[in-house]
């Protein structure tokens, strides 16, 4: 039986070099591949995001952020630490680290292409049920 394993956002990215560097140095990313120097890969605890080197709209990304529309959610855990680290890496928080009416504690990032990575963990639900 067929099964699907792992998703792979793709962004669109003005610099490459400057895309790489921000997720390793930001968000703690390792380096997966780069292709002739337009195209990579770059993963953090086996979850990938794919960066290609190529024109993007900004009105697009403008629209995408004032109406906090994300590009990438990742499920993690230990989000309160992983908020902390990346507030000491000197990644943007563009959405502090709040727990929201849905069940999840999560914030987000944005990267220096505007695209908007929110990381999220749920929160156990009390035995009354309400959160």
């Amino acid at each position: 039986m067929a099964t699907l394993k792992t998703a792979a956002p793709q962004f669109l990215v003005d610099d490459l070099a400057h895309a790489l560097a921000f997720y390793r140095e930001r968000l703690g990313f390792s380096e997966d591949f780069v292709y002739e120097g337009f195209y990579a890969s770059v993963s953090r605890d086996g979850v990938p995001i794919h960066l290609k080197c190529a024109p993007k709209l900004e009105a697009e990304r403008a629209h995408r952020k004032s109406e906090e529309h994300l590009d990438a959610y990742l499920a993690v855990a230990g989000v309160r630490e992983l908020y902390e680290e990346l507030k000491q890496r000197g990644a943007r928080i563009a959405k502090p680290l709040e727990e929201r009416p849905w069940g999840v504690v999560d914030f987000y990032v944005e990267d220096p292409d505007r695209y908007i990575l929110c990381f999220a963990e749920a929160v156990a639900a009390s035995p009354d049920g309400s959160g």
